[in-house]
């Protein structure tokens, strides 16, 4: 495609996916930039990337077609300047900041081309378990990505992208679930308006900290459901308790997130020169046997033979979490 066609070609890729913008960029002659996109339903979570890009959202634009629609954008690097009501706001790299498609905004994003620029997520405003009377007042306003409930959902958010792949039809509806409330809790925190959050919201946001929690720490072997506990501030039988809900308990969803883990590794080519014993111990498994054993219970079919496997056979052995 000749380069003056591949803006245009932009605008209108982003008009379908997203909602109408006026865009400009001081690249507009030469442009390059990439989006992913993952549908989760009525959520939707883009990952884009661009060297230079104006947006601008006026009152006319807004009464021609308004979606009713909040965007969340999470600042991966770069920075960026947003105006709402006539103030700038600065956003850097960590930043995420909540705009609203009835309202007029402007905003430019700077970035690291051939990089992703940041995540956005998109979604219906009565999909957050917030009054809108309560989210008006972070409208524009940088919100710390980097610590607190805003790094973990920063951090779901970012897991979300790198792991699209794995996510089946099955699993839209929980995935957006958990992304909204977790994103109600963290902008809840920041308006210290957490009383707003329904106790169903915040049980699911603090489902989501564990689930982060343990993503993050699955290779450690000292990994345990009482650190879990202690890392979250609540008892053992209060997490037994959450993960109830979901049919299983904490030992067999740290097994669990482990063996996925494993799985994914065997069938990823890229790392068909590892032993499996190391991806094994990568993910905390120290026995080979044990590791070997709990692999064929779960999948039905030694760790050996499944990495032999064709990756369309590999997906189907995906299997529900085993008590």
């Amino acid at each position: 495609m000749d380069a003056p066609e591949r803006f245009a070609l932009w605008e209108e890729t982003t008009a379908q996916s997203h909602m109408r913008n006026r865009l400009r960029s001081d690249d507009q002659e030469d442009f390059r930039a990439k989006m992913r996109v993952l549908d989760l339903g009525e959520v939707q979570a883009s990952a884009l990337a661009y060297s230079h890009l104006e947006i601008a959202r006026p009152a006319k634009l807004i009464r021609q077609s308004d979606p009713e629609v909040y965007l969340i954008n999470y600042f991966l690097g770069g920075e960026g300047i947003v105006s709402v009501d006539g103030g700038n706001t600065t956003l850097r790299t960590g930043d995420l900041v909540v705009l609203d498609s009835s309202r007029p905004y402007r905003g430019g994003v700077g970035a690291v081309p051939d990089r992703w620029s940041h995540v956005t997520l998109q979604f219906p405003r009565g999909l957050l378990p917030l009054p809108e009377k309560t989210v008006q007042h972070l409208f524009a306003v940088p919100i710390n990505g980097h610590s607190g409930m805003g790094g973990v959902f920063t951090r779901w958010l970012a897991d979300l992208d790198a792991r699209a792949n794995e996510f089946t039809p099955a699993d839209i509806p929980t995935l957006a679930s958990v992304t909204l409330d977790l994103l109600a809790s963290a902008l809840a925190r920041c308006l210290e308006a957490e009383a707003d959050l329904t106790p169903e919201a915040r049980r699911s946001a603090l489902r989501a900290q564990i689930s982060a929690f343990v993503e993050q720490h699955l290779a450690d072997p000292a990994l345990t459901p009482q650190a879990i506990a202690d890392a979250h501030h609540i008892s053992l039988r209060h997490l037994q308790q959450l993960l109830a809900e979901d049919d299983t308990s904490p030992a067999a969803w740290i097994r669990h997130r482990r063996l996925e883990r494993c799985r994914v590794d065997l069938a990823t080519p890229r790392l068909n020169n590892h032993p499996i014993q190391a991806i094994a111990a990568r993910w905390g498994f120290i026995r080979p046997s044990h590791f070997s054993r709990l692999f064929r219970a779960t999948y039905g079919i030694p760790p050996q033979d499944y990495r032999n496997l064709p990756p369309k056979a590999c997906a189907n052995r995906q299997q529900p979490c085993a008590d």
